[in-house]
């Protein structure tokens, strides 16, 4: 039995993790009073029970409810009914931004601005991420990043580790990436920018690709690179670091830094990490 209870911060994508687990034939239900979880695990373990994949979505719409939360979490920990906690975070800039982009007001900013109705949120919200068994931020990720994210934790059974790590190339002259934990210049590496044929292309193309790497300077900065980052992961896990953003920068973040970033999470994507993948600048000119 698979019983998944999925909450998170309002804007943060709860509503397509749901989608994506429904997708998946996990049986769903949306906005179940907290107080309710308890009689509805009873009939899901119940011996005679078809249902062997369940997602509970709970959020701060049933705030009313909210206080009994953490009372039906325990009585099913009591009684030995396995579950886990999904819960979806995610910066108070972008959350900012997705409401501004719907235009959407907060469910707890009816008579206060956006910003502080996160900032409540984020402190009520604040005991259950402690519990949760998954957290996933999705400051840096589109649907389809969250859909292969669930799709990984959910489909594959991985044992994930409770680190989503983010690798994201970006351009100086466009600024620099503000959320970032660690930022690496890659500035010094062959340009493809001079050559014309390239010019136009991406780090996300082969061609590129061979040709920022094409060093003997590349390749030793990148294997020193991944030597460090293969060192700071596990300490960043054992510290108990939710979310790692690695920021690549070059010039205009279209073709070093892109380069260099896919490297990266393609490297750590096969050592089993939970990697998010994204190039802010790479259309821009």
């Amino acid at each position: 039995m698979k019983f998944v209870i999925v909450t998170g911060l309002s804007g943060s994508g709860k509503s397509e993790a749901m989608r994506v687990l429904e997708d998946m034939g996990f049986y769903c239900i949306d906005n179940l009073p907290p107080a309710l979880i308890t009689k509805f695990a009873e009939l899901c373990y119940h011996p005679n029970s078809s249902i062997d994949k369940v997602a509970l979505g709970i959020d701060i719409r049933g705030r009313e409810f909210f206080e009994k939360l953490h009372e039906s979490l325990n009585y099913l920990k009591k009684e030995n009914y396995k579950y886990e906690i999904l819960y979806l975070d995610c910066s108070d800039a972008v959350l900012l931004k997705r409401y501004k982009m719907t235009r959407r007001n907060h469910p707890l900013a009816k008579n206060m601005q956006i910003p502080e109705g996160i900032k409540k949120e984020r402190k009520i919200m604040e005991s259950l991420k402690d519990r949760a068994d998954c957290i996933i931020d999705t400051t840096n990720m589109k649907p389809k990043d969250l859909k292969e994210e669930i799709n990984r934790i959910y489909s594959n059974g991985e044992k994930n580790l409770n680190l989503t790590i983010s690798v994201v190339s970006f351009g100086f002259k466009h600024g620099i990436l503000a959320d970032a934990d660690l930022v690496f210049d890659v500035r010094f590496l062959p340009n493809p920018y001079y050559v014309e044929e390239l010019r136009d292309k991406t780090g996300d193309e082969q061609v590129v690709r061979d040709y920022v790497m094409n060093s003997k300077v590349s390749e030793e900065f990148y294997n020193k690179l991944l030597d460090m980052i293969h060192f700071l992961v596990p300490q960043y896990i054992e510290e108990g670091k939710q979310h790692l953003v690695i920021g690549i920068g070059c010039t205009g973040g279209r073709h070093r830094s892109v380069t260099i970033s896919n490297l990266i999470s393609e490297d750590l994507s096969n050592k089993g990490y939970r990697v998010v993948r994204k190039h802010r600048d790479s259309m821009l000119r």
